[in-house]
This record gives C-alpha cells, sequence and structure tokens, in this order.
C-alpha cells in the first residue's frame, strides 16, 4: 500500500469594496410634489421620470433612497437637498 498526501493550498484573495452610500429622502407635510420633482432633478441629476417616481415613494412610504455613492460625492448634493428645505440624510 501507497500513501498518498494531499496538499491543500491557501490563496488569500483581497477585495477592494467601496462602502456604498445613500442619500435618502423623507415625506413631509411642507414640500409640494413639484418642488421635490425640481430639487431631485436639480441636486441629483434626476430624469423628471426618475424625480416623480421618488416623490411617489416618498409621499407613499414615507422614504425613499435617491442616490447612491461614493460620500464625497453624496454630501455635496445631500446639503441640496436640505437647503432647498427637503428632509434628507446620508446613510
Amino acid at each position: 500500500m501507497s500513501t498518498k498526501e494531499k496538499i491543500q493550498e491557501q490563496h488569500e484573495v483581497q477585495t477592494l469594496e467601496k462602502p456604498n452610500n445613500e442619500i435618502v429622502v423623507y415625506n413631509d407635510d411642507v414640500n409640494t410634489f413639484d418642488h421635490v420633482i425640481d430639487t431631485l432633478i436639480y441636486a441629483c441629476d434626476h430624469t423628471p421620470e426618475q424625480a416623480e417616481q421618488c416623490t411617489i415613494l416618498v409621499h407613499y412610504k414615507g422614504q425613499c433612497t435617491v442616490k447612491t455613492g461614493s460620500y464625497k460625492d453624496l454630501e455635496p448634493r445631500c446639503t441640496m437637498l436640505l437647503e432647498a428645505g427637503l428632509s434628507a440624510e446620508i446613510i
């Protein structure tokens, strides 16, 4: 009888993950649909259709993620939303 030895190689795999942050807009009783839509078009580069859909979700669900990306990209966009009177945060 012969003995065979199995050699198991270990490979270390490194993945570079950029954590994506999100801007979440919350519903309020102050801003009109048109104002929210216009602000999302301006601050988040949404198409009119995207902005309208997000606005509907905010209204009926209470919140909506309107933009994802790096914190560095989202911070000035969120500031624009806040300055326009919307309730938003980066998570």
